[in-house]
């Protein structure tokens, strides 16, 4: 069997990096954030972008685990996905600790 090239953790990470990676799912993210439940309407007229591309960037957050709901253009129905929303800042926060004491030690 083959050695593994990357453990679980890294692969996790570079999944929800990538999906991080993008102003419009930053905007997304910034926005659900801010409802008290789940966003259930026309995110187009919140968000200045297609509803195409929208959609797009839900199913990229999707896939990452960091948001759950349906689309049913042209309404959409989101929420952050607490759950794995605490498991990605989890990992990021042991990411970060982990840069910063082992960063100058030479």
């Amino acid at each position: 069997m083959a050695k593994k090239a990357f453990t679980e953790e890294q692969e996790n990470l570079a999944r929800i990096a990538k999906a991080l990676a993008h102003p419009v799912r930053i905007a997304i993210l910034q926005m659900l954030a801010t409802q008290a439940c789940c966003y259930h309407g026309d995110m187009s007229e919140v968000i200045p972008v297609a509803k195409s591309t929208l959609s797009q960037h839900l199913k990229e957050l999707k896939d990452a685990g960091l948001i759950q709901g349906e689309i049913t253009l042209p309404s959409i129905r989101y929420c952050i996905n607490q759950k794995n929303w605490s498991i990605a800042k989890s990992l990021f926060g042991d990411f970060f600790k982990e840069i910063k004491m082992n960063a100058g030690s030479c």
